[in-house]
């Protein structure tokens, strides 16, 4: 077993995701001494100083000592700057002729071989989470290379598990689905909070009483789908009489196309995540 407090892991880019992480990791006995953050802002930089007392470095040449004996490099930066680190990492790496790190890229739509192409290692894990992982609440989807082993995929495993939950997936373009569905999902679970709130504030509640009763209705409705045996559509079922307020309620949802319009937009997501990956390749 791998265990966590003999890991050193550099994250390449300091931003929620990456805090989200580093925030776990720590919670779960990770030393503060054993993680690096690289990010060119400094304001960045300075934010994860105050909030975790960790190491930073403006660039990755200057981390190269903490990096040659990382067991893990996390890229965690936006897809438009990834080729730019990706290169960058590359000419660090070709000085370590004894190692080939691990990396976990949780950069969206960038695929394994694209990755490779660049840094010229095989040992890559590609991974989706969310931002729940900022609560230690996230659950992420993950695509090992062919090179990765079985030490790898335990630490992976520890890693994200620090975060929340994970599956792992065993073909590359279903990370496109799970990008759509949980990556993506938090911004449809928000707006239906948003519009809940709306409406009860329309009725006469308070934006506090309604923001309490909506945001608790959805964490307890959804730890009961996760916990019961039941599908979630036996779940609907019951809590639904003809004729009754929430037959009414789901009947304008059916007129409307709800259901519908929710599983277009997740197909959509995901063919925007399979164009993303397509553009980073014709770089």
């Amino acid at each position: 077993m791998v265990n966590p407090t003999q890991i050193k892991i550099a994250f390449i880019g300091g931003g929620n995701m990456a805090s989200a992480m580093l925030s776990g990791l720590i919670h779960n006995g990770l030393e503060p001494k054993n993680l690096l953050a690289i990010d060119p802002s400094a304001s960045a930089r300075d934010l994860l100083i105050t909030k975790y007392q960790i190491t930073t470095q403006a660039d990755l040449r200057s981390s190269k000592s903490f990096l040659h004996s990382a067991s893990l490099i996390v890229l965690s930066i936006k897809p438009q700057q990834m080729q730019e680190a990706l290169n960058e990492l590359r000419t660090v790496l070709q000085e370590f002729s004894d190692c080939q790190p691990l990396i976990l890229s949780i950069v969206a739509g960038v695929r394994l071989g694209d990755i490779e192409k660049y840094v010229g290692n095989a040992r890559i894990v590609r991974a989706m989470p969310n931002t729940p992982a900022l609560i230690q609440k996230g659950v992420t989807g993950l695509f090992r290379g062919k090179s990765v082993n079985e030490a790898d995929v335990q630490l992976i495993e520890v890693v994200n598990h620090a975060v929340g939950h994970f599956v792992w997936v065993d073909q590359e373009e279903l990370l496109d689905v799970v990008t759509a569905l949980s990556g993506s999902g938090p911004a449809y679970v928000f707006s239906m909070i948003e519009n809940l709130i709306e409406s009860a504030c329309s009725l006469g509640l308070t934006y506090d009483q309604a923001k309490l009763l909506a945001t608790q209705t959805v964490i307890g409705a959804g730890e009961l789908a996760h916990q019961s045996l039941e599908s979630p559509s036996i779940l609907r079922e019951k809590v639904t009489s003809k004729g009754g307020t929430t037959f009414a309620a789901l009947e304008i949802l059916r007129e409307k196309q709800w259901g519908q319009s929710l599983q277009s937009a997740v197909i959509a997501a995901a063919k925007r995540a399979k164009e993303l990956g397509d553009e980073f390749s014709q770089k």
